[in-house]
């Protein structure tokens, strides 16, 4: 009677965790979309874009959709988006990135608010892929300006390792996150690549191949490439 009682015992143990597993990859699959829309409805309004000569520049890009206030009112810390960088004007296959409340958190009056965050050079993205970056204290961070030029920018715009911007009841607009904290997201990346498939292989080694549930977001970066 052993063997059938193993194989039992088995077939429980992967009822019990096949749901959450489900939950898990819908809940990241659902973040994948949603940085996405969120790239091609900025897009789609270029007087109240990002300056597209800083957008070239941008070494990376985070895209973090539907932080919620509550998250710093009832204890959670972190919310999570998506990281990609560009290589030869190709983006790399993305990474999930948490970012976490600074002074700005209980400052924003809207429930909810998407967040992208352009990374405009290699020291920057160095500090990205740490175990932890403060922003404003160990990356410098700015605002970034909107619109079809970039040459009203200011000096700290321009000297700024990141560019940050914020979009609240749909209104896109620079945000300063100093106070806030930035790392990848260590459970989501390895349901997307494997425990194996550290970040930094994913966006600056560049030959890790995109998932099928990336590909959204990727479309959404490639079409920004194509004006």
């Amino acid at each position: 009677m052993h063997p059938p009682l193993t194989a039992l015992a088995a077939a429980l143990v992967a009822m019990t965790f096949s749901p959450a597993s489900t939950e898990l990859s819908t809940k990241a699959t659902n973040r994948i979309r949603s940085a996405a829309t969120i790239l091609k409805e900025i897009h789609a309004v270029p007087d109240k874009d990002i300056p597209q000569e800083l957008w070239d520049k941008a070494e990376c890009v985070i895209v973090v959709p539907g932080l919620k206030k509550a998250a710093f009112v009832f204890g959670g810390e972190y919310g999570s988006g998506l990281m990609s960088c560009r290589h030869d004007r190709q983006w790399s296959a993305p990474v999930f990135m948490q970012v976490g409340k600074g002074s700005w958190g209980l400052q924003i009056g809207a429930q909810s608010i998407d967040l992208v965050l352009l990374v405009m050079n290699a020291r920057g993205v160095e500090k990205m892929l740490g175990n932890k970056v403060s922003l404003g204290a160990e990356a410098s961070v700015a605002a970034g300006p909107v619109g079809r030029d970039a040459r009203a920018a200011t000096d700290a715009q321009l000297k700024a390792e990141i560019l940050s911007y914020s979009r609240t009841q749909g209104l896109f607009a620079g945000v300063n996150l100093s106070g806030g904290v930035v790392k990848p997201d260590t459970d989501d990346n390895a349901d997307l690549y494997g425990k194996s498939v550290p970040p930094r292989d994913v966006v600056i080694g560049n030959t890790v191949q995109t998932p099928a549930a990336a590909e959204p977001l990727m479309e959404a970066l490639r079409a920004r490439e194509h004006k």
